[in-house]
C-alpha cells in the first residue's frame, strides 16, 4: 500500500530539470566522437554513449509526459516557476545535441532530429521570452544561469544546421543566442555583484556560464568555415571562464548533491569540443594539451555524475518535494 501511495508522488516531483542528464551525455558522446574521429580510435565508445544517451533521453521524456497527463497542475507550477521554466528548452536542447552526435552515424536521423529540435527551441524561445517580458512577478534575485538555456541555446543550431545546408536558419538562430547571451550575462553579473548570492541548489549552475562562448565558438566556425579573430575572442573567453570556476571549488565542493549538479557535465563537454575544434584547426600543441585534460576531467564528472545520481535515486533522495 506504501508503494501504491508513494509512486505518484514521486512522478508528481519528477523535475523538469532531468533533461540536463541527457546533454550531459550528449555532450560526453560528441566529445568521444571528435577524440575518437581525431586519433583514428573506432567509434565503439561513443557509438554506446550515444545509444545510452537516446535511451536516457526517451525514459525521461516517457517519464514527463505521464508527469504532464497524470499532474498536470504540478507540471503547471514549474512553468510557472521563475527558475524551473528555464529548464523546459533542456527537452529541444536535448534534441539538438542529439542532431549533433547523429551527424556522422545516420544523417537522416540527425536531420530530423535536428528539424525537431529547432523548431521546438524557436516556440520555446518565444514563449519564455514573452512570460519574462508580460509578467511582474519576477525580481532580480531569481536570475540565475539557468535563465541562459531559453535563448542562448540558440547558438546550438548552426552546428548540425551548417551540415544540413541550412546557413539562413543558422545565422538567424546564432544572432538570436550571441546578442541574448551578452545581455543576459550582463543582467546575471548585475544580479551576482549587488544582490543576493545564488541557492546553494544553484551555485552548480555558474558553470552553465562556459557554455555560451564554447558552444558559441563552435558555431561560428560552423558558420564562417575557419578561424578569424571573431573565433578567438569566444575560445579564449570560455577558456578564461573555465579559469575562473575552476577558482570557485573552495565554494562549489561544500554543495552537497543536487541534480543541478549536472549543470557541470555540458559546459565542460563544450570545452572539450571547442579546444578539439581549436587544435584541428590551429595546430597549436597547447590546445591538444588543454582539450585531453578538459575531456579526461569530463569523463571522470560523467561518470562520478552518474554513480552520485543511480544511488539518489536508489535512496529516493531524487523526485521529492522541495
Amino acid at each position: 500500500m506504501e508503494v501504491v501511495q508513494t509512486v505518484p508522488a514521486r512522478l508528481a516531483n519528477f523535475p523538469v530539470s532531468f533533461p540536463s542528464v541527457v546533454m550531459g551525455l550528449a555532450g560526453l558522446t560528441i566529445a568521444t566522437q571528435r577524440v575518437e574521429s581525431l586519433f583514428g580510435i573506432a567509434s565503439v565508445a561513443s557509438t554506446a554513449l550515444l545509444w545510452l544517451s537516446v535511451a536516457v533521453f526517451a525514459v525521461i521524456t516517457a517519464t514527463y509526459l505521464r508527469k504532464l497527463v497524470v499532474h498536470r497542475e504540478a507540471c503547471i507550477r514549474e512553468f510557472n516557476d521563475p527558475v524551473r521554466i528555464s529548464f523546459f528548452p533542456a527537452f529541444s536542447i536535448a534534441f539538438l545535441l542529439l542532431a549533433i552526435a547523429f551527424l556522422q552515424v545516420h544523417e537522416p536521423t540527425s536531420l530530423a532530429l535536428w528539424v525537431v529540435g529547432t523548431v521546438l527551441h524557436l516556440v520555446m524561445t518565444l514563449v519564455v521570452l514573452t512570460i519574462w517580458v508580460q509578467q511582474q512577478r519576477f525580481q532580480i534575485q531569481h536570475m540565475s544561469p539557468v535563465w541562459f538555456l531559453p535563448v542562448v541555446g540558440n547558438i546550438l543550431v548552426p552546428i548540425a544546421g551548417v551540415p544540413h545546408g541550412q546557413m539562413d536558419v543558422s545565422w538567424f538562430f546564432f544572432s538570436v543566442g550571441l546578442v541574448f547571451w551578452t545581455i543576459l550575462q550582463v543582467i546575471f553579473f548585475y544580479r551576482i555583484f549587488f544582490h543576493h548570492p545564488l541557492p546553494q541548489k544553484l551555485l552548480p549552475t555558474f558553470f552553465i556560464l562556459l557554455a555560451p562562448p564554447a558552444v558559441g565558438f563552435i558555431a561560428y566556425v560552423r558558420l564562417n568555415g575557419a578561424l578569424d579573430n571573431v573565433a578567438l575572442v569566444l575560445y579564449h573567453f570560455a577558456l578564461f571562464l573555465f579559469l575562473f570556476l575552476l577558482a570557485q571549488v573552495g565554494m562549489l565542493r561544500r554543495v552537497r548533491f543536487f541534480l543541478s549538479w549536472w549543470a557541470y557535465s555540458f559546459p565542460v563537454a563544450a570545452l572539450a569540443i571547442a579546444s578539439l575544434l581549436m587544435y584541428h584547426e590551429s595546430g597549436g600543441e597547447f590546445f591538444r594539451v588543454v582539450a585531453l585534460v578538459v575531456y579526461a576531467l569530463l569523463v571522470a564528472l560523467i561518470a562520478t555524475l552518474t554513480v552520485l545520481t543511480v544511488r539518489s535515486i536508489a535512496r529516493r533522495e531524487i523526485c521529492v518535494e522541495d
